[in-house]
């Protein structure tokens, strides 16, 4: 395989910075996204159907994707490579721009989910942050900057914030599932039932739901393959990671949703930062109690950050990629002479990234800003699993149980594209917010192609020029 032989060319010269428990903790970071559990809450008590269905029909086919895939292609790129491999270079492309947006437009929401979590820390002497778009901005620069940094340092430094944050989601979470119990001993009482068994309507909006709950909340298990260059004992330990994180992080996400409905209930939820919104309501009976909310409140933000992080690193690692493939130029290709970690790539995602922060903002308020970041990147998400699963349904070595997962998460996946163009909030114009994302979709995978078309004109006339050099 020729194209395997390459990569492990380019990536000998990364460190393997990357070990199991560094894995299990950056996937635990990673796909627990802080307001899916708000998302969840929508559905009412029973949540908990749709949840289970979720992991039945998208998080444990997704699983064994993975585990195939990341064993039979452990390389630097991951899904990138997977696609190149499984079908050719231009799907390989256009899955990795697809990756890159998604990743630029969901680290955008840094800034505004820093001012709204500060709000909540803060109490109402800070509310004016949430709306305030030079605060945003601001957040937004400080944080792009820092990260750029730590991503020039390297995996070897950003492993231990990505192991801080998967650690520190598992402790809020926990807290967060056992105040409703603490309040029930103090004669507190649900304002909506937690948990049901009783089967959700099957509305448009619930569907819709449904498919967050699915592709949303439980994808993501494949981005750590991207650093497989970086991890020892790729082939082994990205599917070992899988299955110690996918319990865990399972069972917290239908508890932490049930510990919403207890004290927010299903109507006034707070979709950016439902967590934040929990810990203030639970502790507020408590003098001392709130002010602890307000540092576990922080540090759920330092949890967002190290999220952040992660899609980060990834994501400056694609266009690395791709220019050993002579995709896109060979200035993204350049290593720090001390690090070894792509810099000029870094810099890049980092400015671009804080461009798409403020552009999101402008004309919306900060909920419908965030439906608008959440959706139109989790759309660029999706088309890059459809790829994903298509290549063991393609494939002729696939197992039959590979297959079947393969078909079941494609089906979750498509469920999930074609209803994200929906808002499940309420928005001024529920026409115009579907129009805003299916323009940035459409208009970013037009540029994709044309940024591929040209470079691939370029590569065809370097080897032309070399062709006849050669016969000179």
């Amino acid at each position: 395989m020729r194209a395997g032989e390459d990569v492990r060319i380019h990536s000998a010269e990364l460190k393997q910075e990357l070990g199991l428990w560094d894995l299990v903790f950056t996937q635990i970071l990673f796909i627990m996204g802080m307001s899916w559990v708000g998302a969840g809450a929508k559905l009412g008590p029973s949540h908990a159907v749709f949840w289970l269905l979720a992991v039945i029909l998208f998080y444990i086919p997704s699983a064994i994707v993975v585990i195939h895939l990341s064993r039979k292609m452990p390389l630097e790129g991951g899904l990138y490579q997977w696609a190149k491999i499984g079908f050719d270079e231009r799907v390989g492309f256009l899955v990795a721009w697809n990756l890159w947006i998604y990743s630029m437009i969901l680290n955008s929401e840094i800034g505004l989910i820093s001012a709204t979590s500060i709000a909540y820390a803060f109490g109402d002497r800070a509310q004016w942050i949430v709306e305030s778009k030079w605060f945003i901005g601001l957040a937004s620069a400080i944080i792009m900057a820092g990260l750029s940094w730590l991503s020039t340092v390297g995996l070897g430094a950003g492993k231990w914030l990505h192991r801080a944050g998967g650690f520190t989601m598992v402790a809020i979470l926990s807290l967060m599932i056992v105040l409703p119990g603490v309040d029930w001993l103090r004669g507190g009482h649900p304002k909506t039932q937690p948990f049901s068994l009783a089967m959700p309507a099957l509305t448009l909006l619930n569907l819709n739901i449904l498919g967050k709950l699915g592709f949303g909340a439980l994808g993501g298990f494949e981005y750590i393959a991207i650093f497989a260059g970086e991890t020892r004992e790729a082939a082994k330990l990205i599917g070992r990671s899988v299955i110690i994180a996918a319990p865990v992080i399972a069972v917290l996400f239908i508890l932490g949703t049930g510990s919403v409905l207890w004290y927010d209930g299903d109507q006034n939820i707070d979709l950016i930062s439902p967590i934040s919104q929990v810990l203030a309501i639970a502790t507020h009976p408590f003098g001392v109690g709130a002010r602890i909310a307000s540092v576990v409140i922080l540090c759920v933000l330092g949890m967002r950050v190290a999220q952040v992080s992660v899609n980060f690193s990834g994501t400056a690692r694609l266009p690395m990629v791709a220019g050993w493939d002579d995709l896109l130029p060979q200035w993204f290709t350049r290593l720090h002479p001390k690090y070894r970690t792509p810099m000029l790539s870094i810099l890049f995602v980092g400015a671009m990234t804080l461009a798409f922060s403020i552009s999101g903002m402008l004309g919306v308020g900060s909920q419908e800003a965030m439906q608008l970041f959440n959706n139109a990147a989790g759309i660029y998400y999706a088309l890059t699993y459809l790829v994903m699963f298509a290549v063991p349904i393609a494939s002729r070595d696939a197992s039959a149980l590979v297959k079947i997962a393969s078909l079941s998460g494609f089906a979750m996946t498509l469920l999930y594209v074609v209803l994200s163009i929906f808002p499940i909030i309420a928005v001024e114009s529920r026409f115009w917010f579907s129009m805003k994302i299916g323009g940035v979709v459409v208009l970013g995978n037009v540029l994709g192609f044309a940024i591929l078309w040209i470079a691939e004109r370029k590569k065809r006339s370097r080897g032309g020029r070399a062709s006849a050099g050669a016969e000179l």
